[in-house]
């Protein structure tokens, strides 16, 4: 039962990334992976929630972790998409928007986790 939840978790993250990156590349056309920092933050966000506070007060929905933790947050980060466009950022000459890239994903999304405990105790 577990494979099966993320198996379809993992399915509606993807569509989830593809749906933001759809959007992003019609409205923001600026060189910058906003798609894949958009779909990591929400990821965590979405994470965050589940995991601290979620998943504590429904101790007995073991459910959750596998759709929404494994499945969705999975299917919805891409730390390989992440890694490949900041790559391709530094190997364009674009060294300064490489470490923002990287300082604003990594940042942003570890911040989000750090808030999100803070406020679940």
């Amino acid at each position: 039962m577990n494979a099966l939840l993320v198996f379809i978790g993992g399915g509606l993250g993807s569509l989830m990334r593809y749906g933001i990156s759809m959007i992003s590349s019609k409205y923001i056309a600026n060189g910058f992976p906003v798609a894949t920092l958009i779909s990591n933050i929400f990821a965590c966000l979405i994470l965050g929630i589940v995991m601290l506070i979620v998943i504590p007060k429904l101790p007995e929905s073991t459910w959750i972790h596998p759709l929404v933790v494994v499945g969705i947050c999975g299917g919805f980060s891409t730390f390989s998409t992440f890694s490949a466009e900041t790559l391709n950022l530094f190997q364009s000459g674009n060294a300064i928007l490489g470490l923002f890239n990287i300082l604003t994903s990594v940042g942003t999304c570890i911040g989000i986790l750090y808030m999100i405990s803070s406020t679940a105790k």
